[in-house]
């Protein structure tokens, strides 16, 4: 059985399946069209994942070229193996939920360590984060809107859009029941 494709494994692998590109290009890609907003970008993580996809031959070097003083550059392409294994992880990750373990649920059934005024402070700041995430989120959409691109391209922009707008309601409806009262806050033991 095959390891599963890491989510900056599948990026690569949509990326050399638009064209061969070296690792640096597609590290510059993936910032510029803010995927590093969807998967954790490093260019050391890149690298070693990229290395790791040849090991598995589903990406191959096809050439190495060097342009001035800057290090050797070595171009990939996708193999037949990278496309099915992407396309088979596409598949297998749109069909079933895997719950992914996230910080905020856990740091929020802990919330009960902090003073009221503590913890509401950090709930206005953290709505305060999502809100300057959504008028990024925002941005770049109506960007692709206006360059006229597929929404099936942006599709999972809009998509983290709705998980943050669904986010930042929640936590202020609960700010605004803890105000009222109708979420009692028992002060801490210690």
């Amino acid at each position: 059985m095959m390891a599963e494709l890491t989510p900056l494994a599948i990026s690569v692998l949509a990326l050399l399946n638009e064209r061969p590109m070296h690792a640096y290009e597609m590290y510059q890609l993936l910032i510029s069209r803010q995927n590093d907003r969807v998967v954790k970008v490093r260019p050391g993580s890149l690298y070693h994942t990229v290395e790791r996809l040849a090991g598995q031959n589903y990406v191959r070097a096809i050439g190495t070229d060097r342009a001035g003083n800057r290090p050797e550059r070595t171009t990939y392409e996708i193999t037949p193996e990278g496309d099915d294994a992407l396309k088979r992880r596409v598949e297998s990750g749109l069909e079933k939920y895997v719950y992914e373990y996230p910080l905020f649920p856990v740091v929020l059934s802990e919330a009960h360590n902090l003073d009221l005024e503590d913890a509401l402070l950090r709930f206005r700041r953290r709505v305060a984060d999502l809100d300057s995430w959504l008028a990024d989120l925002d941005e770049g959409i109506a960007a692709a809107r206006a360059a006229d691109t597929p929404e099936q391209f942006w599709i999972g922009g809009a998509y983290i859009r709705s998980q943050i707008a669904a986010e930042r309601d929640w936590l202020a409806t609960t700010i605004e029941r803890i105000e009222n009262k109708d979420l009692p806050w028992l002060p801490r033991n210690k």
